[in-house]
């Protein structure tokens, strides 16, 4: 069958690929700033077998996820935009889904950004030492009260938070058959479910050169949106803006886990995200 091979090692986690009788299954170490995730996993798998990886074992206790192999990540396709419109409205049936769970996944340990929290975990981030310009630190603190509003308005909108990935990219959508599944639940948090699409759009507009202006953004969001029903646009676009934020904040837990050593590298990519929240909101 074949020698187990690591296949990702990162402070966070570490993957193995493992040779089985009729395939390949995968073995997820988690970290402790992601135990919550070979639980998180398992539920979810449970519940939407063909969205999400089937889950073969899980130790809650020591963090460890076996995965059946999902297939592909659509980047390997070229990342096309159809997969994109499908794969959309079947995320956001299933953050509908959650949102019945969202107080049994936080006794779990998934991490609870959930809107109203946002303000004072801005000012969190403020007190923190970052690596960013004198400059960019002021129109941070500058910010501070017109992000309160923000989150306020946000909250106000009344769509039931839940279960938000916070990593869904085309490497963490897998296609196999028919069937397209979410695998990578890491760095997901108890939040607004709108939020998600921070990180997919950015990584669409890195890889398509398009603007987020352009029509495909409005058409990946509609049919993102579509489960929830009408008229919600305006509660997308706003949640964009505090979402951007809210992905900052979520860098801090990763960081604040790694060793010294680690954070020079890890501030390379934090200080983009941080730069882009900036971007969004100023």
């Amino acid at each position: 069958m074949g020698p187990i091979e690591t296949a990702h090692d990162r402070p966070w986690a570490t993957v193995l690929r493992v040779p089985v009788a009729d395939g390949i299954a995968w073995f997820k170490a988690c970290a402790p700033v992601q135990a919550f995730e070979p639980r998180l996993t398992a539920e979810l798998s449970a519940r939407y077998p063909d969205r999400v990886a089937e889950v073969l074992g899980y130790d809650e206790e020591r963090a460890w996820l076996l995965l059946g192999d999902a297939g592909t990540p659509i980047g390997a396709f070229g990342n096309p935009p159809g997969t994109w419109l499908m794969v959309l409205p079947l995320y956001a049936e299933m953050q509908r889904g959650e949102a019945a769970h969202t107080q049994d996944h936080l006794a779990h340990g998934v991490p609870d950004l959930r809107v109203a929290t946002l303000p004072a975990r801005y000012d969190d981030l403020l007190g923190r030492e970052l690596p960013l310009e004198r400059e960019e630190i002021d129109r941070l603190r500058a910010f501070a009260p017109r992000f309160a509003e923000l989150s306020d308005e946000l909250v106000a909108r009344d769509v039931s938070e839940t279960v938000q990935h916070d990593d869904l990219h085309m490497s963490n959508v897998y296609a196999q058959g028919e069937h397209l599944r979410v695998l990578d639940w890491g760095d997901s948090s108890i939040s607004h479910p709108f939020v998600s699409l921070v990180v997919t759009f950015r990584f669409l507009e890195e890889v398509t050169k398009l603007p987020l202006g352009d029509p495909w953004f409005a058409r990946l969001r509609d049919a993102y949106l579509e489960p929830y029903g009408r008229g919600l646009e305006g509660a997308f676009a706003l949640a964009m803006r505090v979402g951007a934020v809210a992905h900052a904040i979520a860098w801090l837990r990763q960081r604040d886990h790694l060793p010294a050593m680690e954070r020079t590298e890890f501030d390379q990519w934090f200080r983009i995200v941080v730069r882009r929240a900036i971007a969004q909101i100023t």
